[in-house]
């Protein structure tokens, strides 16, 4: 038997091309890195501070800089619970974001309620001719979207088209089953008064037409909102002022607070909001007209970036007729507390508790 010979050193490390390659030192304590605690919470912070912002940039799609801004956007308190610096810094970021993408110089309004102002709204029923002049000096002042497709349109204000009509004596013995007049009368088809259900979806050649009354409905800014209660995150709530806002970066779309309202109000951006550069108005509040985005509630709130600078609202500057008023309720020479203590006033479903502070009134 024929001892097996020892192979020489370099054919058995031909062989073994996986084995670890020593050290280069044989003292364990030179192999180790040593790093002290302030260098490993820098470096840890250093790499947080990457990932989050390429994570960032991942997810918008866009560069660095812009990238940046939105996580920022993202991760800022509800507005409420801003201190005057955070919020001054998110005016900032938000007004250098609108500029770059507009166009133009965009302003960020963040001043607050007035002390000793609770706004109300007042709007005279008959002098109102269904001219929609508010809803599209709404549409241009409030930056909301208006797109063609389903989705891209938004309109804060609905202008119900009811007709009048009154009980038919000829029809008195047209009933269902016929000539029983049991079931169902004959006058139960054809408009009698004036009444709620109406159209308002309609493109009349002049207006007023005949035999028809028009009654606007808008956000009635409820002292005891519903909407406010059902928000699970709070991003909508009531002014000391009276409007009821929200805060955008904290919607989350659930809706609750649109099958909360009874007065079909607010109204969701389900696709990319549609709003041209051209069109898009510059000056804006922060809890106000600001540029919304998708999947987020908005709706009326009495133009903030207007009426807390002491000017009236687009609808009420742009009706024909002047049959919207606003003011202040705490103030008795003002136009809406004028009307309330002198003519005949009434609150849309105010069964239901909600005590709007937008009035209906006639002479």
């Amino acid at each position: 038997m024929t001892p097996k010979e020892t192979p020489p050193a370099g054919t058995a490390m031909e062989q073994s091309p996986g084995c670890p390659v020593p050290p280069a030192s044989a003292d364990p304590a030179k192999a180790v890195l040593k790093t002290s605690r302030r260098g490993f919470l820098k470096s840890s912070g250093l790499l947080s501070l990457s990932s989050l912002m390429g994570t960032a940039a991942l997810m918008t799609q866009s560069d660095e800089a812009k990238a940046a801004v939105e996580w920022a956007e993202h991760f800022q308190k509800n507005y409420r619970l801003m201190t005057p610096e955070e919020k001054a810094e998110a005016r900032a970021r938000l007004e250098r974001r609108y500029s770059a993408e507009y166009g133009k110089a965009v302003t960020v309004d963040t001043t607050d309620a007035q002390p000793g102002v609770l706004m109300g709204y007042a709007l005279n029923i008959r002098k109102c001719i269904g001219c929609r002049r508010c809803v599209k000096a709404c549409v241009a002042e409030n930056n909301q979207t208006r797109g063609e497709r389903p989705g891209e349109r938004i309109e804060w204000i609905q202008v119900l088209r009811m007709e009048r009509g009154e009980f038919s004596k000829d029809k008195m013995d047209h009933g269902y089953p016929e000539g029983l007049g049991i079931q169902v009368g004959g006058n139960a088809y054809t408009p009698a008064g004036q009444v709620l259900e109406g159209q308002y979806h309609y493109e009349p050649e002049a207006v007023p037409e005949k035999d028809a009354t028009y009654m606007p409905i808008a956000c009635m800014q409820c002292e005891k909102p519903p909407c406010v209660k059902v928000c699970p995150v709070r991003t909508t709530y009531r002014e000391p002022d009276g409007p009821v806002v929200i805060d955008y970066n904290w919607c989350i779309g659930c809706r609750m607070c649109m099958g909360a309202c009874p007065y079909w109000a607010r109204r969701i951006n389900v696709a990319n909001p549609v709003l041209p550069k051209e069109d898009m108005n510059p000056v804006t509040h922060y809890l106000g007209n600001r540029p919304r985005m998708r999947g987020v509630v908005e709706k009326c709130h009495w133009c903030l970036q207007r009426s807390r600078h002491g000017r009236y609202p687009a609808c009420v500057e742009v009706c024909p007729v002047g049959a919207r008023k606003f003011g202040n309720l705490l103030d008795p020479e003002s136009e809406v507390s004028l009307i309330l203590a002198r003519k005949n006033v009434f609150r849309l479903k105010a069964e239901l508790n909600t005590f709007p502070k937008f009035f209906y009134f006639y002479d």
